[in-house]
C-alpha cells in the first residue's frame, strides 16, 4: 500500500484518480481550497489539507513523506480569458514540481494534454512531436508552457516524473463544455455541431486508470499519450442522440463558416457580452480542428486501453438522464 498526494482531487480527472487509488487500498492526501466543501473526499477517507497550488507554502506539509505525486489540477476554460490560466497551469505546476524535488519524492505523474499539439490537421502524432504555436486558446497556450518550459526541463534535470497526455475526457462528473453540450442534446437544445472537428475520446475512468498505470509502470522522464478512439463531434453526438432516443443536431457548419463566424463575433463582442460558446476562441477551436495523439506507446508500455465511444457514451448518458429525472 502506497501513499499518494493528489492535486485537483475535487476535479473531474483528479477525483476519479482518487477513487481508484482508494479502491486499490492506497492512502491519499489531497490539497483542497475548501476542505469543508469536499464531503466526498472525506467520506472515502482522503486526508485533506487546505491550500492551493498557486501558494507553494501550502504544499510542503501535505507532500511530506508521500510515495508519489499526481498533479492533475488545472485551469480549463475555452472562450474565457482569466489570469488564473497562467497562475494555475504554469505557476502551479512549477510549484508542485519544485516541491516534489525539494522533498525528494520518488515518483510523479503530471497531467498534460494533447492540446499542446494544437490542431494536428488530421495527423496522429506520437510523443516525439512538438508544436511551437501560435495557439488556438488560452488553455492550449498555458498547458504548452507548463509542459515544455516547466515539466520537461524538470525531467531533463533528473526529476522522476512521467507526463501523461489525455485527449477529450468525458463521463459522469464532467463540468466542462462537453457536459453542457450533452445535457443540451438531451433537452433538445443542441441544434448545431461543427463538421469535421474531431477529438480522441476517452472515458474518465480509463483516463484515471492510465494515470495510475503511468505511476506504477511508467519510466521516469517519459511521456505517455493516453487518448481514446478518434471521432468527429458530429459522429459522437449523432450516436448519443440514437442511444438516448432524442433528436440529433440538424446543422453542421464547416470550418470556413466557423472561422467566419469567429470574425463576426470578434466585432460583436465590442458591443455586447457573448456567452463562452460564441466567443471567437471557442469557435476557432471547433473550426474543423483535430486534436489527435497516438496512444500506441501507452498501450505497449503501460497496458493502457480505452473503451469504445458507444460503450462510454451509453454509461454517461444513463448518468445524465438520471440527473435530469428521466432515468
Amino acid at each position: 500500500m502506497a501513499k499518494y498526494f493528489v492535486t485537483g482531487a475535487t476535479g473531474f480527472i483528479g477525483g476519479e484518480i482518487v477513487k481508484q487509488l482508494i479502491g486499490r487500498g492506497h492512502k491519499v492526501v489531497a490539497l483542497v481550497r475548501s476542505p469543508e466543501k469536499a464531503g466526498m473526499l472525506k467520506a472515502i477517507g482522503v486526508e485533506m489539507h487546505a491550500g492551493d497550488i498557486t501558494d507553494r507554502d501550502t504544499l510542503r506539509a501535505p507532500m511530506q513523506g508521500v510515495d508519489g505525486v499526481f498533479h492533475a489540477a488545472g485551469w480549463y476554460k475555452v472562450g474565457v480569458h482569466d489570469p488564473l490560466a497562467d497562475q494555475v497551469n504554469v505557476d502551479g505546476t512549477r510549484n508542485v514540481l519544485k516541491t516534489m524535488r525539494t522533498l525528494e519524492i520518488p515518483r510523479g505523474v503530471y497531467t498534460s494534454t494533447v492540446a499542446v499539439f494544437s490542431d494536428t490537421r488530421g495527423a496522429v502524432p506520437d510523443e516525439s512531436f512538438r508544436y511551437d504555436g501560435p495557439h488556438l486558446s488560452e488553455y492550449d497556450r498555458t498547458k504548452w508552457i507548463a509542459h515544455h518550459r516547466v515539466a520537461v526541463p524538470k525531467m531533463d534535470e533528473g526529476l522522476p516524473l512521467m507526463i501523461v497526455m489525455p485527449g477529450l475526457v468525458y463521463g459522469p462528473g464532467d463540468t466542462s463544455g462537453m457536459h453542457t453540450a450533452l445535457v443540451d442534446l438531451l433537452r433538445g437544445r443542441l441544434p448545431v455541431t461543427p463538421a469535421r472537428t474531431a477529438f480522441c475520446w476517452a472515458h474518465v475512468e480509463d483516463t484515471a486508470r492510465g494515470h495510475i498505470q503511468a505511476m506504477e509502470k511508467g519510466t521516469p522522464g517519459q511521456t505517455y499519450i493516453i487518448t481514446g478512439p478518434r471521432h468527429t463531434f458530429e459522429y459522437a453526438f449523432d450516436m448519443a442522440a440514437r442511444l438516448a432516443k432524442v433528436r440529433a443536431p440538424l446543422l453542421h457548419p464547416g470550418p470556413r463558416t466557423m472561422r467566419a463566424t469567429a470574425v463576426l463575433m470578434s466585432l460583436a463582442r465590442r458591443f455586447t457580452t457573448l456567452p463562452p460558446g460564441l466567443q471567437p476562441e471557442s469557435l476557432r477551436v471547433l473550426a474543423g480542428t483535430t486534436y489527435f495523439g497516438s496512444n500506441e506507446k501507452a498501450v505497449r508500455e503501460l497496458g493502457f486501453s480505452a473503451r469504445p465511444i458507444e460503450e462510454g457514451l451509453a454509461q454517461t448518458l444513463e448518468h445524465e438522464l438520471r440527473a435530469l429525472g428521466r432515468g
